[in-house]
């Protein structure tokens, strides 16, 4: 699923004519000419994840190789860090690792991340086989902040279980709605009203089962709102920032 920042102002991001809108409905003929535009950006939009997918694969690339440029010069360095404090920082890492992967939810909302950290993790053991416990300790220290993130920012300890078909995004999600909507108690119309927000409010979305986003808006409330309602703020913020 993909919420991509528009300009200034906020579109929806996914081609629906079904709306939980707060208010009135539009004319036919005006709703298949959205239909028709939003199909547009909808296939613009893949076209940037498969460019986004190839950036990211291309920094992660990147930031790998840093960190075995960094291992190899420790080598040769013959830095001061002792075997004992490599194999305290291996320990402190493993602890961390397996504090993650028995979070409830963890396959789901860190799974890059615990997957990332062991891989660490096992790199640093096998430095520390050669000896080399400069290389052995910052490969740990990286394998224990990876899973520090990857607990903290997905909020693991935190969160009610998972619905059936529930996917939770890596990090809150800033968004913005993009017309006055109704929030409700599950993921589907059929659900209580608990709330509406207004258009321009700001919300965090937190996970998605289908056309449906968890939310919270800035009162501290939340609930789940259809996902043609929301976009995201992201650019806009980053536009006020550059004033």
């Amino acid at each position: 699923m993909a919420l991509v920042a528009g300009a200034c102002k906020t579109t929806p991001v996914t081609p629906q004519t079904a709306r939980d809108s707060a208010g009135g409905g539009g004319g036919g003929s005006r709703a298949a000419a959205r239909d028709s535009a939003l199909e547009q950006r909808v296939a613009r939009l893949e076209l940037r994840l498969v460019e986004r997918d190839a950036q990211l694969e291309d920094l992660q690339a990147r930031l790998d190789e840093a960190r075995q440029e960094v291992v190899r010069t420790m080598a040769k360095l013959q830095t001061i860090a002792s075997r004992a404090e490599a194999a305290s920082a291996m320990a402190e890492a493993e602890i961390a690792i397996q504090s993650l992967r028995a979070a409830p939810g963890a396959e789901a909302e860190g799974g890059v991340d615990l997957a990332q950290a062991s891989a660490l993790l096992q790199q640093a053991s096998a430095v520390f086989g050669k000896q080399n416990y400069g290389g052995a300790l910052y490969l740990a220290n990286q394998a224990k902040s990876v899973a520090g993130i990857g607990r903290n920012r997905s909020g693991i300890a935190d969160r009610a279980p998972l619905r059936p078909g529930e996917v939770a995004f890596a990090v809150p999600v800033k968004l913005q709605a993009s017309s006055r909507g109704n929030v409700r108690d599950g993921p589907g119309a059929g659900f209580k009203i608990l709330f509406t927000v207004d258009q321009g409010a700001d919300l965090l979305g937190y996970s998605y089962v289908e056309q449906w986003v968890r939310i919270t808006a800035d009162s501290g409330r939340g609930g789940w709102m259809f996902l043609g309602l929301l976009g995201r703020r992201e650019r806009r913020e980053r536009e006020a920032s550059d004033r």
